[in-house]
């Protein structure tokens, strides 16, 4: 029998990680140019709950668009909002999580900070308004972080992560259905080969997997480790989700002999096997799986051709997809330059870096020409995807302040 329980990791390696993670986070931006690969190891091993929040909001550049926009959400949460999207949106609230302490009350706390962030999304982006998918998505952004941080994440998936998803004709959302389909072709042909035979287009299945990324269909303990790996590595890890769940459903004629047609195989997708969805199994499969954002790149452009030729030109404009927390650091015009920080969390001397490391660093850099606190080349042609004119405010402060103790939620 499978037990619920959570994946117990010991205390120690636990105490350990969340100084590894205070030290990267009191200096984002180095480890960002630098030591990227280090990061995303850090994600996919599942980032220390008491730092949760806090990490999202730095991988995903929601803290840098909070700073850029000091006071905007403010303004949106005090305006009054469109009557037409507030009664959709206050239909949708006691649905998102009714069983969590948080979204358990009608008009409890939980209930109304949703209410404000995706009011204050239909004001930010009134062309695209409100879409019953992102509830979920901005409900465990609030599970872990304060409205205003919520609302600045939730913007950068919509935009960043997964431009086009939230858009009223769906086309994106189309489009990366047709992508999985052809992923599965070469990572999973026994269950292409039966859902092609059988005629089911990956829109009826894969719809809520992809726009709610996971939150409504793994074990929750298994929805945070995904979101880490999420929001470090972009839309690929969704992909990897989708191919493992299609795989291990319908990846054998083992399997198939008891989902023969059309509503066989949907119900054994809507009811899937919890032993596969469970923490460590389904986070090795995902790590595992060799797709890549050039294998996504590449499918992209061969479908968008297929829909040109069928549906004409795409109606919804989304800005291109950013794979990831180093795609979207990259894109910000942010300054590299090493700032002070002034950590919330003051870390005992022995569990700093090893000094070691500190003189090597300022060798490397005088051999460089550079003063040791000088600013941060970034590595591996980064520079293509800054923007030309960076203006003033873009500059971002990634020091953890004071103020932002009370960020973390545990």
């Amino acid at each position: 029998p499978l037990s619920p329980r959570l994946e117990e990791v010991p205390l120690e390696v636990l105490r350990q990680r969340e100084s590894k993670w205070l030290d990267m986070l009191n200096n984002w931006d180095k480890w960002m140019a630098k030591k990227h690969k280090k990061i995303r190891l850090r994600c996919q091993k599942g980032i220390p709950p008491s730092l949760r929040g806090r990490a999202w909001q730095y991988l995903s550049g929601g803290k840098v668009k909070l700073e850029q926009n000091a006071g905007r959400f403010d303004e949106l949460d005090l305006s009054l909002g469109d009557p037409k999207w507030l009664d959709v949106i206050e239909r949708d609230l006691h649905r998102q999580f009714p069983f969590h302490e948080m979204f358990v009350s009608r008009g409890g706390h939980g209930q109304q900070d949703l209410l404000r962030v995706l009011k204050a999304y239909t004001l930010y982006r009134p062309e695209e308004g409100y879409c019953q998918a992102q509830a979920p998505v901005a409900a465990v952004l609030l599970m872990h972080m304060p409205a205003e941080q919520a609302f600045w994440c939730l913007v950068q998936i919509c935009e960043k992560y997964l431009p086009g998803y939230y858009s009223e004709k769906l086309e994106a959302i189309q489009l990366d259905g047709e992508i999985l389909f052809s992923l599965l072709h070469r990572f999973a042909p026994v269950a292409y080969k039966h859902l092609s035979k059988q005629k089911i287009d990956p829109i009826l299945y894969m719809t809520e997997w992809f726009m709610c990324a996971f939150s409504r269909t793994l074990p929750w303990s298994s929805v945070l480790r995904v979101w880490d790996m999420f929001f470090c590595e972009g839309v690929k890890i969704l992909f990897r989700v989708g191919l493992v769940l299609l795989k291990h459903t319908l990846g054998s004629s083992e399997k198939l002999k008891s989902c023969q047609g059309q509503y066989e195989t949907m119900e054994r997708l809507r009811a899937l096997n919890p032993k596969m969805m469970q923490e460590a199994f389904l986070v090795q499969e995902i790590i595992e799986l060799p797709v890549t954002e050039r294998h996504i790149e590449r499918e992209h452009l061969i479908q968008l051709k297929k829909w040109k030729e069928t549906h004409g030109e795409l109606q919804c404009r989304s800005p291109p997809r950013l794979h990831g927390a180093k795609a979207i650091s990259n894109s910000e015009p942010h300054s590299l330059k090493e700032l002070d920080p002034s950590p919330s969390i003051i870390l005992p001397p022995r569990q700093a870096l090893p000094p070691k490391v500190r003189k090597k660093e300022k060798k490397q850099d005088q051999r460089k020409g550079k003063p040791a606190n000088g600013p941060i080349p970034e590595e591996n042609g980064a520079q293509a995807f800054i923007e030309p004119a960076a203006s003033p405010h873009h500059q971002s402060k990634e020091s953890l302040s004071s103020r932002e103790s009370e960020d973390t939620y545990l």
